[in-house]
């Protein structure tokens, strides 16, 4: 147990003092809009659809303790427009991961 919280609070210490929050947020923020695109241009049947980063943040794990530790993750609200429409989305990419995924914000 407590060699659990020791390797949890290492690896938070490593990757917070690796890169800082901005950072973070930029190096996935293009592939947090294009997942957005991917999903937004089949919805609106609009392949020239586009997007832009409407807010992001950092939103720490839901689940934290003893024997539980979970994922911090980039969220980021991407505003899409094209052929007359508009919508907004949530991308969400897990820290650490290697791919993000688009969330209808009114249907989490």
């Amino acid at each position: 147990m407590k060699q659990l919280r020791t390797w949890s609070l290492i690896v938070g210490l490593g990757i917070a003092g690796c890169a800082s929050d901005s950072q973070i947020m930029d190096s996935e923020q293009e592939m947090a809009i294009q997942t957005v695109l991917k999903r937004a241009r089949f919805e609106m049947s609009c392949p020239d659809a586009t997007g832009m980063v409407l807010s992001r943040e950092i939103m720490q794990p839901a689940l934290q303790g003893a024997y539980v530790v979970g994922v911090a993750r980039a969220e980021y609200t991407v505003g899409v427009t094209g052929c007359g429409k508009k919508d907004t989305y949530v991308a969400v990419c897990p820290l650490g991961g290697d791919g993000c995924f688009a969330a209808d914000p009114r249907n989490p």
